[in-house]
């Protein structure tokens, strides 16, 4: 599949780093050191725009080595980058660590991956068939 992009920074198209790779790095295209303290919020521009099909969306995730190594996530867990936005791709980040984080241009801040979807169309019932699990939910299984 191939999607058109729009690129307002001078880092090279985005690009899978092995044969399996899911997502894509995003870059930070900041004009100066960002600075984020413990458990401060900051919208990081990445200068990519891009324009998927109908029936697909861009999901930005955390990268799972500045989540283990500085505590850096997204705020709302999982972004979403629908088919119809055209806007710039920027990311949430907020730091749940102990230190100050410094993001430079052209850090790998976080990842894209492009995932087919649905749109449902929803049905009003009275009730909902059984299931062998039925309501238990939030852990009910316990961690063992």
């Amino acid at each position: 599949m191939k999607v058109k992009l729009v690129k307002k920074n001078p880092f090279k198209i985005p690009e899978y780093e092995t044969k399996g790779s899911a997502g894509v790095d995003l870059q930070a295209n900041v004009d100066e050191p960002l600075i984020l303290k413990p458990m401060e919020r900051a919208l990081v521009p990445t200068g990519l725009f891009i324009e998927l099909p109908e029936g697909y969306e861009a999901q930005i995730r955390a990268r799972s080595g500045l989540a283990i190594k500085h505590g850096i996530s997204l705020v709302n867990g999982i972004g979403t980058v629908d088919s119809d936005y055209r806007g710039e791709i920027k990311v949430i980040l907020i730091n749940l660590g102990a230190d100050d984080f410094i993001i430079n241009k052209g850090d790998r801040i976080a990842q894209m991956v492009i995932m087919k979807h649905e749109q449902v169309k929803f049905e009003l019932a009275e009730e909902l068939n059984e299931t062998e699990r039925g309501p238990g939910g939030f852990g009910h299984t316990g961690i063992h």
